[in-house]
């Protein structure tokens, strides 16, 4: 028997879940059933083998209009734009990456981040799941606590897990009080604006071999993820890489500029 709770908060509607390079139609209709019985609508497929296809309309089972209404787009990048903060949902260990959340704690972060913001939760492909470079786009990592001996989740499964831990966090949990002062979060594009600044600069000062690169930007970005930035500290951090690179003899930077938010713009980013 199930029963109908009282209406989730509209946090919901700024969670997409983010399906990256699904091989099997079938899934994709699985994964917008689950995401419609828990309340959830914004489904966005990166690089999907088959899609439309008539598999995916048949295991939607009514919920047709998420599909019809879903975002195709060519890369994780794409699928990002806009974000406050990402959760990749892998069950492999990998370098470099923040601490793990379980999945009921990665939900109620991602119900958090959503009274702000938009926010994705994204699924790898059924065979090899997210790539590395994909799991270090996304600010945190999750997974769910299936028994160690029988390990596999169909990725519709999983995603059903998921949606359902969103919509408990939704209902029965409220947003923390506000912290005095906080700005607002960076999103995903101004974050890796500042990486591609931070190995500008590095290479154009001699720091960073392009040759031999090796992991300063990874390191980058697992610090940007947990330091968890704010527009105004994006802006500032970018103000003094653009003083660096090009100072001016006995003139001091105009530090309020780069806080409005015309350091990027001046780059042309």
């Amino acid at each position: 028997m199930t029963t109908v709770p009282r209406p989730a908060s509209n946090v919901l509607e700024r969670i997409r879940v983010v399906l990256s390079h699904p091989s099997h139609p079938g899934n994709i209709g699985a994964a917008a059933r689950a995401m419609k019985t828990m309340g959830l609508s914004r489904l966005v497929l990166v690089n999907p083998r088959e899609f439309p296809h008539v598999q995916a309309d048949a295991m939607a089972a009514g919920a047709t209009d998420l599909l019809v209404g879903a975002e195709v787009v060519g890369s994780m990048s794409a699928a990002l734009q806009g974000t406050l903060l990402a959760v990749a949902l892998t069950a492999r260990r990998r370098e470099l990456a923040t601490p793990a959340l379980w999945a009921r704690d990665a939900a109620a972060e991602a119900v958090r981040a959503a009274a702000d913001g938009e926010v994705a939760l994204v699924f790898g492909n059924e065979t090899s799941g997210l790539s590395n470079e994909e799991l270090g786009l996304c600010r945190r990592w999750a997974t769910i606590p299936v028994a160690p001996e029988f390990s596999s989740l169909n990725l519709a499964a999983a995603v059903q897990v998921v949606c359902y831990e969103l919509r408990l966090a939704a209902i029965d949990q409220g947003p923390p009080p506000q912290i005095s002062g906080a700005g607002q979060v960076a999103s995903h594009e101004e974050v890796e604006g500042l990486v591609a600044h931070i190995e500008r600069a590095a290479i154009g000062s001699g720091f960073l071999d392009p040759a031999s690169p090796k992991r300063l930007i990874p390191r980058m970005r697992r610090l940007l993820a947990r330091a968890v930035p704010e527009k105004e500290e994006i802006n500032i951090l970018r103000g003094m890489l653009a003083a660096l690179e090009h100072p001016l003899p006995g003139a001091p930077v105009r530090r309020a500029e780069y806080e409005s938010g015309q350091a990027g713009q001046k780059d042309g980013e």
